[in-house]
């Protein structure tokens, strides 16, 4: 299983291996950041990397603003929060996930 920096399970986007090896392996240079950002990189990926950490899960902000403010407009509010809650619970290894990898 692959893990992003910010909890997603990569195995189950519909878009990895397809137009996506996963943010490790781009540094954070994601299709989907290279069209929707000013800098290219996901922020979240930007930010972990800036505080040297090896993903989100090492932050004592997590969840912080920029989980919010990188809502998919596919999902509702509920889905939305569900979601992170599902990516700080991976990250935390609350899911039964011995560690993180990429």
């Amino acid at each position: 299983m692959h893990i992003s920096s910010c909890g997603l399970i990569c195995n189950e986007c519909r878009f990895y291996a397809n137009s996506c090896p996963g943010c490790f392996r781009v540094e954070g240079k994601t299709f989907w950041a290279k069209e929707q950002t000013e800098e290219g990189i996901c922020p979240l990926f930007a930010c972990a990397a800036q505080k040297t950490l090896s993903n989100c899960g090492d932050c004592s902000e997590l969840p912080c603003q920029r989980f919010d403010d990188l809502k998919d407009p596919d999902l509702s509010e509920e889905e939305h929060r569900k979601m992170i809650q599902k990516r700080v619970d991976m990250l935390q290894g609350k899911t039964g996930q011995d560690q993180l990898t990429a």
